[in-house]
């Protein structure tokens, strides 16, 4: 992947190891450390028995032969619990109706895989038999579907600017698209998990919990349990991936919290990959409408889109963050300026949704690309022409959007060209106009995106010792972005020592300062800025003569929030015999603001691009009629494997930003946000002689080949 020489990316280069990551042996030597791997004398495992209803009252819970199984220790449900609720959404959106949710339901269930009862034994196999024996009496209610018409909203958001009459009268060309995005499941490597141990010496509880966010998460258990933030102790040890599904606490982690505190011991659950797909949060689900309209001249002159998110059964913390993001960032990186954007989120009778790797940027990125498509076949104009007739100028910036953002830096024209100069635009355009003429079935789809990151705050610790080591203690933490690599590399820019003598600490918040968490893309240019930040505190204090230890305590605000982008333009050819697709070739060209580790980042694309991918190629949640998940399993579940993976092209313009003190910007999320619009815009390209139509997800063979058997 191609970078700028900025200070930061010449001290990676100058290492020999390429500033490999220093997380990395430990963990493929097995040596890491996951909750799953906590274990301690004396300790309980928790079983659940769970929901097998969408909705319905629960008339009876009979636990009597449960509690008399051999090694059952405690039987827990929602009267013992006392009415205790989930925490509220982090309420971004005025007006947000969230109703309160039990942490176990006394009188109804309304998803399958709901949580009813806590089975507490002296082992798994007991714990999980005698969950068998609990018997559960339910009386069936009507089914709430995702995006049913009808549906109680529970948050709204509308943005209107510009004159749209006046935009209508100039109108010549108009565009409209209909796409329904399934529901995914995250799918990281570790599933969930969670430890809790009630320490009576010193009256703290310690709860290890795989979170985004474990100063929140303290927080949320602490509420829980009525005890104050200082009395509860959570450590975020190896994360197995998360991708935003781990930012929020779920029901089970508070419910194993209280029963470790109240019955005064150690309590450990592990979560199955079949409970992962039945009650964790997933993400995406949304229905997208929109119109476009275009001048003579191929000018945007008016945006339309109305979105649908669906929330499930229970609002985690970030759950209408999708729909605000969706909202806040069209039209994207194009001029448009009369807009009128509503998004609505409402909750239905099956698991939660919460953010997911790019958290609305994918919906806004999608809808609008697939508009500009669509209006570029129908105005008779190439579709790069048309983007860069569009496009904001980079002498723009900073530039005040229709819905109110702000776009800090960024050449959106030099990223197309960039990416069309990669790929041979011309050249292949000439190659596919041939082998569509021997019979292919070929199409190349481009998409631009805007990625917004790295807002608000974070904190970090160093710490400069006597003996030249140096420590860092960030309250971000990690789940396998290589924080102890890049946080290490960033302190040690500064202060002027090898990276390897620093020492990076994160996770614990005994031994960390509260921080708002890895999420939102935000951990460089967030995270990165306040290491940086408490890095030069500590220089000035040393060079002044100050002696050693010193410790330095910062929480640094970012002035503004960073918004990278980027171009990806692919090409598909698809049997026309079968409808399996095939991508040939994917170019895509990211600016993520100035690079920390170029490898890190490269990491970071690449696991980004393949979860788009799978997004769009493979990957869909079905629930039937009655609310009964008929993709429970990887049986039916598919996920994107190493043969998925196309030829890909990497390339960066590594502008660097004002918005932060590293002048970096997001890259964690960009894969998510602008591969899935550049793989359905090629398929709707490779189809467009059997006419234009719009596509949903996943593009499987079969849907395809059937998109083929008739000409609109």
């Amino acid at each position: 992947m191609n970078t700028s020489n900025t200070s930061l990316q010449a001290l990676a280069d100058a290492r020999p190891d390429g500033l490999a990551r220093v997380e990395d042996h430990r963990l493929l030597t097995g040596q890491g450390q996951y909750v799953h791997d906590v274990s301690r004398p004396g300790m309980l495992h928790a079983a659940f028995v769970r929901s097998v209803y969408p909705s319905a009252k629960l008339l009876a819970v009979d636990t009597a032969a449960a509690e008399a199984s051999e090694g059952v220790v405690a039987v827990l449900g929602g009267a013992q619990l006392g009415g205790r609720t989930m925490p509220p959404p982090n309420a971004l959106l005025p007006g947000l109706q969230a109703p309160t949710s039990l942490l176990l339901p006394v009188d109804r269930v309304d998803a399958v895989g709901q949580p009813i009862v806590l089975l507490l034994a002296t082992s798994l196999a007991a714990a999980q038999q005698a969950a068998e024996l609990v018997f559960v009496d339910y009386e069936a209610l009507p089914v709430q579907p995702d995006l049913a018409e009808g549906a109680v909203q529970v948050a709204a958001v509308h943005h209107r600017a510009g004159d749209r009459d006046a935009a209508e009268a100039l109108a010549v060309h108009r565009v409209t698209l209909r796409h329904q995005q399934p529901r995914v499941v995250s799918m990281s490597l570790e599933p969930r998990a969670a430890v809790a141990a009630w320490d009576a010496a010193a009256g703290v509880l310690t709860a290890w919990l795989p979170s985004q966010s474990p100063a929140r998460a303290r927080d949320d258990v602490a509420r829980t349990l009525g005890l104050p933030a200082g009395q509860v102790r959570v450590i975020a040890p190896d994360v197995g991936g998360s991708f935003g599904a781990k930012a929020s606490v779920c029901p089970e982690d508070l419910v194993v919290a209280f029963a470790a505190y109240h019955l005064k011991t150690t309590v450990k659950w592990v979560s199955s990959r079949s409970d992962e797909f039945t009650s964790a949060a997933q993400g995406r689900g949304a229905c997208l409408q929109g119109a476009l309209w275009l001048d003579a001249a191929g000018r945007f002159v008016h945006l339309e889109a109305r979105m649908r998110f669906p929330l499930g059964a229970w609002l985690p913390f970030s759950a209408v963050a999708p729909m605000r993001n969706a909202a806040r960032i069209l039209p994207g990186p194009y001029q448009v300026d009369s807009v009128a954007i509503e998004a609505t989120a409402a909750k239905s009778n099956a698991s939660a949704v919460n953010i997911y790797r790019g958290a609305g940027r994918p919906e806004a990125a999608l809808l609008m690309e697939r508009l500009v498509e669509k209006a570029a076949r129908q105005a008779g104009i190439d579709p790069v022409d048309l983007r860069l007739r569009n496009l904001l100028a980079a002498q723009a910036m900073p530039y005040a959007t229709p819905t109110g953002e702000s776009f800090d830096a960024g050449d959106y024209r030099a990223a197309l060209e960039r990416a069309c100069a990669r790929f041979g635009y011309q050249a292949e355009r000439a190659a596919q106009a041939r082998r569509r003429a021997a019979g292919e079935v070929l199409g190349i789809g481009i998409a631009m995106y805007v990625e917004p990151c790295g807002q608000g705050w974070e904190s970090a610790r160093v710490s400069l010792h006597a003996d030249g080591r140096v420590g860092v203690a960030s309250g971000s933490a990690a789940q396998g972005q290589g924080h102890e690599t890049s946080y290490a590399a960033i302190a040690a820019e500064v202060l002027g020592v090898d990276a390897a003598l620093v020492s990076v600490a994160h996770g614990d918040t005994a031994t960390c300062p509260d921080g708002i968490g890895a999420l939102a893309s935000r951990s460089i240019a967030i995270g990165g800025s306040a290491v940086a930040q408490a890095a030069r505190m500590a220089l000035r204090r040393r060079d002044a003569g100050e002696a050693l230890p010193i410790v330095v305590d910062t929480i640094y605000t970012a002035p503004a929030e960073a918004w990278s982008y980027g171009c990806v333009i692919a090409r598909m050819a698809i049997d026309a015999d079968t409808g399996q697709p095939q991508i040939e070739r994917l170019v895509w060209v990211d600016d993520a603001g100035r690079i920390v580790s170029s490898q890190l980042a490269e990491g970071q694309l690449l696991g980004g691009l393949a979860q788009g991918l799978g997004q769009a190629m493979l990957e869909r949640i079905v629930y039937d009629a009655e609310g009964q998940l008929l993709t429970g399993s990887l049986m039916d579940y598919a996920v994107p494997r190493a043969d998925n993976m196309p030829p890909i092209e990497l390339e960066s313009l590594a502008v660097a930003t004002e918005a932060n003190l590293l002048g970096a910007k997001g890259v964690g999320e960009a894969g998510c946000i602008g591969v899935p619009a550049a793989l359905l815009n090629a398929a709707a390209d490779a189809l467009s002689p059997f006419g234009e139509k719009d596509l949903d997800f996943p593009l499987t063979a079969e849907r395809l080949w059937r998109a083929m058997q008739t000409t609109l």
